[in-house]
């Protein structure tokens, strides 16, 4: 009862606002609809990307309470994003990949005379 006191009495309070915490995502929900719109790349990308990474730590920090969780959760949440971009990093020479020997797109119609068989 006395640490509760003395937290009130520094101006310490542990309350979340979630009603806030919503309507700041909310928010951020609204640019990374509205950004694109512009047509600008980078503009695109920031509001995309950087809104997303944005909204994710605000979901795990206030809403799953990563922040309060022991130490070795963090050490987990490192491990799945360490695979994660192992797995982006593994696979994507194989998406991005255009061209090559025996290589073809199949969302594409295959170019005259370059073989395919008859569709």
């Amino acid at each position: 009862m006395a640490e509760h006191a003395t937290a009130h009495a520094h101006g310490e309070t542990h309350h979340t606002n979630y009603v806030k915490i919503w309507a700041i995502l909310l928010v951020l929900l609204v640019v990374s609809v509205v950004g694109p719109e512009f047509g600008i790349r980078t503009v695109t990308l920031i509001t995309a990307f950087g809104v997303a990474i944005v909204k994710a730590w605000m979901v795990a920090h206030y809403f799953m309470h990563l922040n309060i969780e022991k130490k070795w959760v963090v050490y987990i949440m490192v491990i799945m994003l360490a695979f994660m971009l192992a797995m982006v990093g593994g696979i994507s020479p194989d998406v991005l990949k255009h061209d090559g020997h025996n290589w073809e797109k199949l969302w594409e119609e295959p170019a005259p005379g370059a073989g395919g068989g008859a569709h």
